[in-house]
């Protein structure tokens, strides 16, 4: 079944608005599953937990989030902590499934 919901800029009331808001909530949280499956083919495919973290990496996605926020008009410093919030949580789960795969 296909989820119908207007755009912003077709919202008329604030029913309009959240239902937006709850669909985009579980379109990320679709994303974020797909995003830590990535974090499960890390730990699967890595063969050192030292590789886990890298901080070079870190700092260029947080980069990138931050570019392309700006990009978008969007509060480019507070994308960028949430994403290192998300940078962080994703080394910690990786941690825990490289754990959970080889120790």
């Amino acid at each position: 079944m296909t989820e119908t919901y207007p755009l912003p800029e077709a919202c008329r009331d604030m029913g309009d608005v959240r239902a937006g808001v709850d669909a985009t909530d579980r379109e990320l949280m679709a994303l974020l599953d797909r995003r830590f499956g990535y974090m499960r083919a890390a730990a699967r495919i890595k063969t050192s937990r030292d590789a886990v973290r890298d901080e070079g990496r870190k700092a260029a996605v947080i980069a990138a989030a931050r570019e392309d926020a700006a990009a978008r008009g969007l509060p480019a410093d507070a994308i960028a902590a949430i994403w290192d919030r998300l940078v962080e949580t994703s080394i910690a789960y990786e941690l825990d499934e490289w754990d959970r795969l080889k120790a």
